[in-house]
Order: structure tokens, then sequence, then C-alpha cells
């Protein structure tokens, strides 16, 4: 099996450096006026309230607490609920919004990149340019004002405040995503990354009440299918941002606060191992070392093996002196 030696430095961003990383650098704003909801950051942008994302974000985990009622318990919307968290996280976010579109660990042919860009539109995290320019931002700005997420701006800011405010007003990761503005498709799914959530709903009351027993088991396939994966799929992600980057220990010395966290790797299908990541952005493989278990890249090389992959990034790995967690 053949992999590329070749896991960048930390400046390399992605294959190719689209966009303009100087147009969205922060400066600070003189005004120390904020309208209510408001919030100013460190580096001295305020960024607005988002009402509408809040309603949203509050509707979906109290449907997401409704799920774990005993009236809407049933074994088979368990099993509904761990094959959306693989399908939508593992599949979806990790492997194809995280280490295929932004960082390109790997290449395979466009009708899987679509498929998988499909299911990460499941986990409404956002679309595709989205998702990735805003990622590629925080690699550009890791724990500097400027970094979308970070918890140098708060804790709570890092893994769901930053979601339910505006962007900082010179903000656009629009600027980085120039390659996947090329892909009709891909704006295609960034114009409408919603609708696939409402589609599976209905798929998964319909098949719940023809195959479960009724419409209760149609509403409890959608709780826990829906509402529950999606809300803990997000959390999963958010503490990528927010523990990953506060507790843990480090591999390789970076300019910024990531860590290697073995909880967060485990939620997230390996994407705890941070600090690795960090290091070494356009690496397959975030987990370099024996205990450092990462399902996602074993499922890049299952991939490669089939001949869905080729072109995958491997480590460098750090050095064996390094003490363990």
């Amino acid at each position: 099996m053949t992999l590329i030696d070749n896991a960048d430095a930390p400046g390399k961003l992605f294959p190719s450096d689209t966009g303009n990383i100087n147009a969205v650098e922060p400066s600070p704003q003189a005004s120390n006026s904020r309208p209510f909801g408001s919030r100013r950051l460190r580096d001295g942008h305020t960024v607005q309230f988002q009402w509408f994302y809040t309603i949203v974000f509050v509707i979906l985990h109290l449907l997401a607490a409704l799920a774990i009622m005993p009236v809407f318990f049933r074994w088979s919307a368990v099993a509904v609920f761990l094959a959306m968290c693989w399908v939508t996280g593992a599949w979806g976010v990790t492997l194809c919004y995280h280490r295929l579109l932004t960082h390109r660990s790997f290449a395979t042919y466009k009708w899987v990149e679509y498929l998988l860009t499909f299911f990460a539109c499941l986990s409404w995290q956002g679309g595709p340019l989205k998702w990735v320019g805003t990622h590629r931002l925080h690699h550009a700005q890791s724990d500097m004002p400027g970094d979308p997420h970070s918890p140098r701006d708060g804790f709570c800011w890092s893994h769901v405040f930053w979601i339910l405010h505006s962007s900082r007003p010179n903000e656009d990761p629009m600027a980085l995503t120039k390659d996947l503005q090329k892909d009709p498709v891909m704006l295609f799914y960034d114009r409408f990354w919603y609708v696939p959530q409402f589609v599976a709903a209905g798929v998964l009351f319909a098949l719940g009440w023809l195959l479960a027993g009724g419409m209760m088991a149609g509403f409890a396939w959608v709780l826990w299918g829906i509402c529950l994966r999606t809300v803990l799929m997000y959390h999963a992600t958010w503490f990528v941002n927010s523990a990953a980057h506060t507790w843990g220990y480090r591999n390789f010395d970076t300019r910024d606060d990531s860590r290697n966290n073995w909880w967060v790797a485990l939620m997230s299908f390996g994407e705890g191992w941070h600090n690795n990541h960090h290091a070494q952005q356009r690496s397959a493989a975030h987990g370099m070392r024996w205990f450092e278990f990462d399902i996602t890249y074993w499922t890049i090389l299952l991939m490669q093996f089939i001949g869905l992959a080729w072109k995958v990034v491997s480590p460098k790995r750090p050095e064996a002196k390094l003490a363990a967690p």
C-alpha cells in the first residue's frame, strides 16, 4: 500500500493556498456601544447575536431531550441513531468536510465526494463552502485574534456561542474556498445544504411507521435519528474547538493551544488528536502514536484498499521520546 510521505508543515493550509488571508485579518473597532446580545471579542470586533439560529438551536435541544423519554424509546430507534451518527458524523463531517474537502488528505472519485458531501449536509453544520472556509480560517489564525472559535475568547464561545453570533465584519470564509467554488455541485450543496435533513426526517418517519410499529415508532425514529443525533454530533464537533484547545497533551510544539484529547477523539471519530492535526494539517492520520486510535484514518485506508481513495497523505510520526499522556 503506497502512501504519500508529504504531510504539510503547520504553515500550509490546504493543497493550494487560494484566497487572500490578509483580506480576513481583523482590525479593532473604535466604538464601545453594543446592541443587545452583541459581544465584543479580544481583537476589538463586535459580533451580533443571531436570534434565528439561537431559536433553532434551542428547539433542537428540546427535541433531543424529548427523544430519551420512555414513551419514545425503541431499540430500532437507537439503531437508527447509531447508523445516522456514523453516516453524518464519521463519513460526512470528519471524513468529507474536514479531511477531504478542507485539507485534501486523500483523493477520490467525484461521485464519492458528492455522496459524502450529501451525508455532511445531513449533519446540519452548514454548507461545504462555509464549513471549509471557516475551518481554513481557523488554521490561518489559530488561537490568535481573528480565530473564529478560540477558547482564548472564552471556552463557551469556542464551543457554541460563536455559532450563535454573526461573523466578524471583515471575516470572509468564502475567500478561502476558491477551489470549491469552481465546482457547480458544491455551489448547489452550499445553497441548499439544509434540505436533505428534512427529506431524511420524512423518510425516517415513514420507515419507522411501516417497519417498527406505527406512528409513535415513526416519531421515535425522527427524534433519535434526526434531533438527538444532530445535537450530539454538534457537540462532538464543537468539543474539538473547545476541549481540544484546552485539555490534553502535545506531541508537537505548535504556535497554538491545540491538544490531543482521548475522549474528544472517541466522540469525533479521531478528530480529538488535534495537536497532531495542527502540526501536520494535510495528514490523513490524526492519531500518530500507537495508542492514538483514529477510526477515520482506518476508513481512508479501507477506501484505498478497495480502490476508492488514492494520494493518501501519510504523517510524519512524532518522536518516540515524547512523554505519554
